[in-house]
């Protein structure tokens, strides 16, 4: 079967295994923390965050040291390791982009504030998120992956790129230059730039809605579903929550759509996700209905689990 596998890959045709593999999401830093699960048997590796002011602390000079670390760790342990790219926050006080974005003119800022809207209340910040529409940021983003697929590829399982979905206050972004549009071209430029860097490794856009879209009226989802399967890209996302409405009415029924069509898909379990409850039994959903849904439906390859889901909790299974 593996020799059958393997023949039907290098003729293009693309396999997806009987079920998703189950790696943990984490943040750097938290590896060392975690080993006991990671050691697991039903554990293929794990996908870690690292933010863009970790990994370029001053304009072009790049320090992957902590993606280093955390390889040579898994590799001992003979497990796989998944980056994710982090250019959004999602804490007030958090900013952690290169100090050049936020002070040089040049990028206008660099950061933009995302908001939570409290109902008749005025708009709240809640975070922010890189100007991936602005063309400056956009070209230092793109100097990263670059730089990343140098060093790594071929050596990690894979890079991801962050959620689509942002909330922003619409005057503060049309004063930086944002529209939906731009920032839906933007993304497709970041992803095909990572595909760029990446020939080995796996490249995964994570998407769940756009701004401006809902039920795919301005035909960015389906216009990014047919680019990636264009261009040998996979998709993901970071919450499955089996029926939700919201997602049903934009992400998810296109990752039903192409189920088999492109080269990976990888869901995550992440803390919010394990929040929400089955409307059926009233109960948080299972470990079984979190993968049922992430298998058939979505056709999931990869489930990236929060350490806190409570299957793993149990006594570890070596």
């Amino acid at each position: 079967m593996r020799i059958l596998c393997a023949l039907l890959m290098l003729m293009g045709v693309q396999v997806h295994a009987a079920q998703p593999e189950n790696y943990l999401y984490t943040h750097s830093g938290a590896l060392n923390q975690i080993q006991s699960l990671v050691v697991r048997s039903d554990i293929h590796g794990v996908q870690i965050v690292y933010n863009w002011k970790q990994l370029e602390p001053k304009k072009g000079e790049y320090d992957f040291s902590a993606i280093e670390h955390d390889l040579s760790i898994l590799k001992r342990l003979r497990k796989k390791l998944f980056i994710q790219i982090q250019d959004r926050f999602f804490d007030v006080n958090a900013r952690s982009v290169p100090a050049y974005l936020l002070n040089d003119s040049a990028y206008h800022g660099g950061l933009i504030a995302q908001i939570d809207n409290p109902g008749e209340g005025k708009p709240q910040a809640q975070g922010w998120v890189a100007m991936q529409w602005d063309p400056a940021v956009r070209e230092r983003y793109q100097a990263l992956l670059a730089a990343l697929g140098q060093h790594f590829d071929g050596e990690i399982a894979g890079i991801n790129l962050p959620e689509t979905a942002i909330d922003l206050d619409s005057r503060q972004a049309a004063a930086k230059g944002f529209t939906c549009d731009n920032y839906f071209a933007a993304t497709l430029e970041n992803m095909q730039a990572a595909r760029k860097a990446f020939t080995h490794s796996a490249v995964v856009q994570y998407v769940n809605f756009w701004p401006c879209e809902w039920n795919d009226n301005h035909h960015y989802m389906s216009r990014l579903f047919a680019t990636a399967e264009a261009e040998n890209i996979g998709l993901g996302g970071p919450d499955i929550v089996p029926n939700k409405a919201s997602h049903m009415k934009n992400a998810y029924p296109f990752f039903n759509q192409y189920k088999g069509k492109l080269p990976l898909v990888a869901m995550a379990v992440q803390e919010p996700t394990l929040t929400y409850t089955n409307p059926r039994t009233k109960q948080k959903f299972s470990r079984d209905e979190f993968t049922q849904f992430a298998e058939q439906y979505l056709g999931a390859d990869i489930i990236f689990w929060s350490t806190e889901s409570p299957w793993l909790q149990q006594q570890n299974r070596l």
